[in-house]
């Protein structure tokens, strides 16, 4: 049993509670993600930094929202996708590791549509990750995608929901259409997240479904 000899910062902001903890070796990392008692936490490791953050509410919901829309808008114009939520992405030779808010095989579906399990060393991390900001975190995420090789990260913040691609240098460039559906202008969906539209959750996804139907698929 490894032992923990860390320093602890601990954060609360809007229903959300982070902790980070520093000095921990991967070995330690893998033990505590691993756990069964932590499989309801995310965790964030970036070389020897650990973070643990317990979601709010409201940052479940919204991150629902967005998958949702995916999920439909693939669903309705019959694109494939394979869907893996917040599976843990971790490489050991970058010393990083992390888990999103949801995230989609779409331009590469092909490659992992028939794998029960994926593995980073021979297989294409996720096409589009998608990123929920309620607090920010301690640890620079956006970095870690990037190292990572994930072509796509749509990133909800307070200011509105951005798309961004990885450009030829490794860094992620704002897009205003999708990479992996450029049919997409991203900012579109917006109207769809606030709160008193979605309160009926039912009701919003047919409308949403009507949405991209007229949009996309009937024209």
């Amino acid at each position: 049993m490894a032992t923990l000899m860390a320093t602890v910062e601990k954060v609360r902001f809007q229903g959300e509670r982070r902790m980070v903890l520093h000095g921990i070796s991967w070995e330690l990392y893998e033990q505590l993600r691993e756990g069964e008692e932590n499989w309801g936490i995310r965790m964030t490791y970036d070389r020897g930094t650990l973070e643990l953050m317990s979601p709010s509410c409201d940052h479940e919901a919204i991150k629902e929202l967005i998958c949702q829309m995916i999920e439909a808008l693939t669903e309705e114009m019959d694109l494939p996708r394979r869907s893996l939520g917040s599976t843990t992405w971790k490489r050991r030779d970058l010393d990083k590791g992390l888990e999103p808010d949801g995230c989609y095989y779409l331009l590469n579906h092909h490659r992992v549509c028939r794998r029960r399990a994926v593995d980073l060393e021979v297989d294409p991390p996720p096409d589009l990750a998608v990123e929920t900001e309620i607090s920010r975190s301690a640890l620079k995420r956006m970095q870690i995608y990037a190292a990572l090789g994930v072509p796509e990260v749509w990133r909800w913040r307070k200011r509105g929901l951005t798309a961004f691609s990885l450009d030829a240098d490794g860094k992620y460039v704002e897009r205003e259409f999708s990479l992996n559906l450029p049919m997409l202008r991203v900012r579109d969906l917006e109207p769809f997240l606030e709160f008193e539209v979605s309160a009926n959750e039912t009701a919003w996804i047919r409308k949403f479904r009507v949405w991209v139907r007229e949009r996309f698929v009937n024209r």
